[in-house]
C-alpha cells in the first residue's frame, strides 16, 4: 500500500505523543523479544496442563513444554487448527473452569460445527485494552463519540468494538447492524467523530446519505475503522474520497480474541499493527 496518494482530510486530532503511551509501546526490540520469549513458554506450559486436546497433541508430536529451548525449537510444537476447535466442540479447548468463563462468542457455523471461544474476566480487560488501541492508533482519542455499527452477538465484532471504546475513554453509540436510515439519522443528529463498521456496509451508509440528499462529506465523522471482511484499496479511496474520512483497517478473528488484534495506524496506513 506504500506510495498511494490518498486524500488527507485536515480534520484529524493531533497523533499521539509518549505521554499518550502505554509501557509496552515503548518497549526496545529487545525487551519485546525476551516478553514474547517468556509468555510463549508459559503458554505452552499451561495450555499442555489445562488443555487435555493440547497434552494430546504435543504427545503425538513427541514434545513437552520444557523442549522449548530456544525459539527453533517452537517448529516442533503442533498448530492449532480450526478443526481442533471442532472436534473438542464446545468446550473442550477451554483452559480454566467454566465458573471463571464470563462471555462466550462463536462463529457462524456455515463451514460446519460453530467455533466456540471463551473469555474469562482478565481476557475480556485485555481485549478492551487492544481495542482502544486500535482506536487509538487509528487516530481516536478520549471523549470521542463513537458509532458502532457491527452487529452485536455471537459475532465478537459490536461488543468487542463496544468495550474497547469505553476503555479509550469513549462515547459509544450502540447502533449495530441493519436498519440504515435510521443510521444515518442517528449518524446526522448524535454527531460521532469515529464509525466501528464493515467496509461494504459503509458504502451502503454513503449511498443512503445520498439518498437522504446529505453530503456525506459534510458529516461530523472523521475516522473510519473498517474490519470484518476484506477490502481494497479501491474501496478505501472511495470512502475517503466520499466522507472525506480517514479510512483505516482493523483485523481480528474469534478463535484469537475478535477485533484488536492488529490495527492499520492512520499516520501511515501501510500496513498493520500485530499487538
Amino acid at each position: 500500500m506504500t506510495g498511494v496518494t490518498r486524500p488527507s482530510p485536515p480534520r484529524l486530532g493531533s497523533a499521539p505523543t509518549a505521554a499518550d503511551l502505554d509501557p509496552a509501546e515503548r518497549l526496545t526490540i529487545e525487551q519485546l523479544r525476551a516478553l514474547q520469549w517468556e509468555r510463549l513458554q508459559w503458554t505452552l506450559r499451561y495450555a499442555y496442563d489445562n488443555v487435555p486436546h493440547y497434552a494430546a497433541k504435543f504427545t503425538a508430536a513427541g514434545v513437552r513444554p520444557e523442549d522449548c529451548r530456544t525459539p527453533a525449537d517452537f517448529r516442533k510444537f503442533p498448530y492449532t487448527t480450526k478443526e481442533d476447535l471442532r472436534q473438542t466442540y464446545p468446550f473442550g479447548m477451554f483452559a480454566v473452569p467454566g465458573d471463571q468463563v464470563r462471555r462466550v462468542h462463536a462463529s457462524s457455523g456455515t463451514t460446519g460445527a460453530p467455533t466456540v471461544v471463551g473469555y474469562t474476566e482478565t481476557d475480556l480487560d485485555n481485549w478492551a485494552t487492544l481495542v482502544a488501541r486500535s482506536i487509538r492508533a487509528a487516530g481516536g482519542r478520549p471523549g470521542h463519540k463513537v458509532h458502532v455499527a457491527y452487529g452485536y452477538g455471537l459475532f465478537t465484532g459490536g461488543l468487542g468494538a463496544h468495550y474497547g471504546a469505553e476503555k479509550l475513554g469513549c462515547t459509544v453509540i450502540p447502533a449495530s447492524g441493519g436498519m440504515t436510515s435510521r443510521q444515518v439519522r442517528l449518524i446526522t443528529d448524535l454527531r460521532p467523530e469515529i464509525i466501528m463498521v464493515t467496509p461494504s456496509y459503509m458504502l451502503t451508509l454513503l449511498d443512503e446519505f445520498d439518498r437522504q440528499g446529505i453530503d456525506p462529506a459534510t458529516s461530523s465523522l472523521r475516522i473510519g475503522i473498517f474490519g470484518a471482511e476484506p477490502w481494497t484499496e479501491e474501496m478505501r479511496t472511495e470512502i475517503e474520497r466520499r466522507c472525506d474520512i480517514h479510512a483505516v483497517d482493523i483485523y481480528g478473528l474469534s478463535e484469537v480474541m475478535g477485533p484488536g488484534v492488529a490495527q492499520e495506524c492512520v499516520e501511515t496506513k501501510d500496513g498493520l499493527h500485530i499487538w
